[in-house]
């Protein structure tokens, strides 16, 4: 099991957090084949009413795929390749078909692979740090990781915007709002994983998840 992703349970909220502070929390092959077990054992375990994701560090929640281990030209890359987007994709959808409330707490960079951790869930709470961008254009790739679902359902041609160049949005107010967040908390509130969370979701469900 590797340090670069941590999994806990406690009174009934599973919480999943990216431990890569170093590398913004990049995604590895190594962190989602634990998080698609994880996922899939939680969906079925009773005991777990939802399921919180965050990152380590102040910097990122997920700055997407680990470029340095993607870009590897050694006689096993592409293999690497195959494995990483392979598995990254089944926990997209497995995010996106999630049986429980799915909670992103979203602080400073999310990009690429950190949208695709985050925007399928149920709920996403942004703060005002956070950083969106989908970057892939710019490394010849296509707006992956749901990308081509979730960028045309933002307002207006803003999604086209982003997906066709890569731009980054620095201010959560000009986020958009429709397809990565669904509450705005500060990034430093330490209530966001009670409070916010328990405004996010439907108060039924909150009421279970903010009595743990």
């Amino acid at each position: 099991m590797t340090d670069d992703i941590l999994f806990s349970v406690r009174n009934g909220v599973a919480t999943i957090q990216l431990n890569r502070p170093k590398a913004l929390n990049a995604l590895t092959h190594d962190m989602c084949v634990p998080l698609e077990r994880y996922l899939r054992d939680w969906a079925k375990d009773s005991a777990v009413k939802a399921v919180i994701i965050k990152g380590s560090g102040e910097k990122a929640f997920c700055a997407g795929g680990d470029i340095r281990k993607l870009a590897d030209r050694e006689a096993d890359g592409a293999e690497y390749r195959r494995r990483f987007w392979h598995d990254e994709y089944r926990c997209n959808t497995l995010i996106g078909e999630y049986p429980k409330p799915f909670i992103a707490l979203i602080d400073g960079i999310f990009m690429g692979g950190g949208v695709g951790l985050s925007v399928h869930g149920s709920h996403r709470i942004i703060s005002e740090h956070a950083h969106f961008a989908m970057p892939e254009t710019g490394i010849g790739l296509f707006p992956d990781v749901g990308g081509t679902y979730f960028l045309p359902r933002c307002p207006g041609e803003l999604g086209t915007y982003l997906g066709l160049t890569g731009a980054r949005l620095k201010e959560p107010s000009k986020a958009p709002r429709h397809s990565t967040a669904r509450a705005m908390a500060a990034s430093r509130d330490s209530s966001v994983s009670r409070s916010r969370v328990s405004r996010a979701i439907p108060p039924s469900k909150a009421a279970r998840v903010m009595s743990a």
